[in-house]
């Protein structure tokens, strides 16, 4: 037996023709969609990129415990299992964080390995006379600072990229076809083929974004921003067409794997995944990107396909609820191997088989933002407690993150804790979180939708029998999965009356006459005027806020009163925190 696994980076559902849409030229993935069965109902886990690549490993939720995290010693891991029983484990990619601080555990685990280099900002080629890269913002300064280096770095590597057999997502997929030509004929293996692409960068060779009539491949850098939607209607669907165009790449490249499971007959033995890590907000909900934002479905609800030889099934669909915990189980079936006691993941057989229910809820998220969950229908989205919004933790083994390892200052307050059932006996660092990401977590406040009715998700539901089911059921999974108690009380369960839908943070009194959008404004352009020592300024402001004040009352004032050359910066914070839908 064999196994394919084509795992594509920030690959958007509602682009492919093989889910209904005529955005872009897919003609592959509707080629795909009649070789295999699609799953409609298929979640994240953990997100973003790494989270998600330990649940594929382990079958576990990531956020529950921890941040962008490696491989810890005690997990168990998917590819590792299969190579201890003698598959043949192979892993050929091109996404960079494998092998920085945050990732490096990861591709050890196979047999055999191929990583291709030059991706986003990797650390690739060097030149000291480098290219100088403006990006100005009002992100944290870790971010922005970390996104100047990526985009310099960028420019240099893409310099030894003229061609498009140059291109990282060529080499990857050429890799993984050699592969396959060498072993197809051979039993017992398993290959993760991985690109980054259609992750950002939007790098596409020029006879691609010709096909969405892009002439000038200088109009967009490549680097969608982050953040809300500020560009006008052209700007707009100018870097829409460029995720297109590299969409159009992607479907090209997986036709050529698709041709080699024609031409090897590997249908007949060999099992075929193909699938993302998350989606990606391309101004849906007036939204770039992902991590800021409520995990919406264009993010959270993502395309899978598979293939399973003993199964059958295809041009078929299932409505079946899943999500990426249920890969690993669904490989070590396939190879006649028993999950191990700490997985929660469950095989996909008996919803590939005949659409029977493997689970009634999927739980998912960022660590220490929303907690998410859904049964299929609704999806309810549940905000810290303002109360406890400094109570989080990071239960770990392996301090490091994206790019670079804790500092003493990070660990100066750990506490050791006793550990958790999945890790085997060992004790735990305990350390006080620090994250972007969670700051104000609670300011989109609990939310509730119902896809039948809204699948869209732009009017929030009110159905409060419903959300305090979908409530109920989150923290019995929570418990389910070791939740520690401190998480539990972040998000108010416990509580005998917690609040289960609405906004309800930033409730100063004197800001209360206010909507909720301009409240939040207020207050961020408070905070940022206060910080920076501008008092005479705060009070002008306090002085002036009326109730009827729209946004372009708060625009306005701060084009007259804040010094110039901090509008850029005030404006991006604010209109960040006046993001409510």
């Amino acid at each position: 037996m064999k196994a394919i696994m084509l795992m594509f980076d920030s690959l958007n559902k509602h682009m492919l023709s093989a889910y209904g849409s005529n955005a872009a030229i897919t003609p592959n993935f509707q080629r795909l969609k009649e070789k295999t069965l699609r799953f409609n109902n298929f979640y994240v886990g953990s997100m973003p990129c790494m989270p998600a690549r330990r649940e594929i490993h382990t079958g576990r939720y990531n956020f529950l415990h921890r941040s962008w995290s490696p491989l810890e010693p005690f997990d168990d891991s998917m590819p590792e299992i299969l190579k201890k029983n003698g598959i043949h484990t192979h892993l050929v990619t091109d996404h960079k964080h494998y092998w920085r601080d945050g990732g490096a555990t990861y591709h050890p685990r196979y047999n055999t390995c191929e990583l291709i280099r030059g991706q986003e900002g990797d650390s690739w080629k060097g030149m000291v006379n480098k290219p100088v890269c403006h990006y100005e913002s009002g992100e944290p300064e870790e971010i922005k600072q970390r996104r100047i280096a990526s985009r310099t770095q960028h420019q240099i590597n893409v310099q030894f990229m003229q061609d498009e057999q140059d291109h990282p997502l060529a080499r990857t997929i050429n890799s993984g076809l050699e592969f396959i030509r060498t072993n197809y004929s051979a039993d017992n293996w398993f290959l993760q083929l991985e690109c980054f692409d259609p992750h950002e960068p939007f790098f596409v060779p020029e006879k691609y974004l010709k096909l969405y009539g892009i002439e000038d491949i200088s109009a967009f850098d490549g680097w969608p921003p982050y953040y809300f939607v500020t560009e006008n209607e052209e700007r707009r669907s100018n870097i829409q067409k460029y995720y297109k165009a590299l969409l159009t790449m992607v479907d090209d490249y997986l036709g050529k794997v698709l041709d080699h499971m024609d031409k090897y007959d590997l249908w007949k033995d060999t099992l075929l995944i193909v699938n993302t890590d998350h989606g990606f907000l391309l101004g849906e909900h007036q939204w770039w990107g992902k991590n800021i934002m409520p995990l919406y479905n264009e993010v959270a609800n993502i395309p899978f396909f598979i293939w399973h030889p003993h199964c059958g099934g295809a041009g078929q669909s299932r409505q079946a609820l899943a999500q990426t915990i249920d890969i690993p189980a669904t490989l070590l079936e396939f190879f006649g191997l028993e999950k191990p006691v700490d997985m929660q993941g469950v095989s996909l057989k008996p919803a590939i088989t005949n659409d029977t229910p493997i689970r009634d809820h999927a739980l998912f998220g960022y660590f220490g933002c929303h907690i998410n969950i859904t049964d299929g229908r609704y999806v309810y989205m549940r905000a810290p407690a303002k109360s406890n919004i400094d109570n989080l933790y990071e239960y770990t083994l392996m301090p490091t993150r994206i790019n670079r390892r804790f500092t003493p200052g990070e660990l100066q307050n750990l506490t050791l804790h006793t550990g958790f059932p999945f890790t085997k006996g060992c004790p735990v660092m305990k350390v006080p979180a620090v994250s972007v990401m969670t700051r104000n977590a609670d300011r989109f406040g609990h939310r509730l939708y119902d896809l039948d009715n809204n699948p869209k998700q732009d009017v929030q539901c009110q159905e409060v029998t419903v959300a305090r089911r979908l409530f109920n059921a989150m923290e019995r999974m929570m418990v389910a999965g070791d939740a520690p108690g401190e998480l539990l009380g972040r998000y108010d369960f416990g509580q005998p009356t917690p609040m289960l839908l609405g906004v309800d943070s930033a409730q100063q009194p004197e800001f209360r006459q206010l909507t909720a959008e301009i409240r939040y404004g207020m207050l961020c352009l408070l905070q940022h005027l206060e910080n920076g020592g501008h008092d005479n300024i705060a009070s002008k402001l306090k002085a002036a806020a009326k109730s009827d004040w729209s946004r372009e009352h708060l625009w306005q004032f701060v084009l007259d009163e804040v010094p110039a050359e901090q509008h850029q910066s005030v404006f991006y914070k604010m209109a960040l925190e006046m993001r409510l839908d």
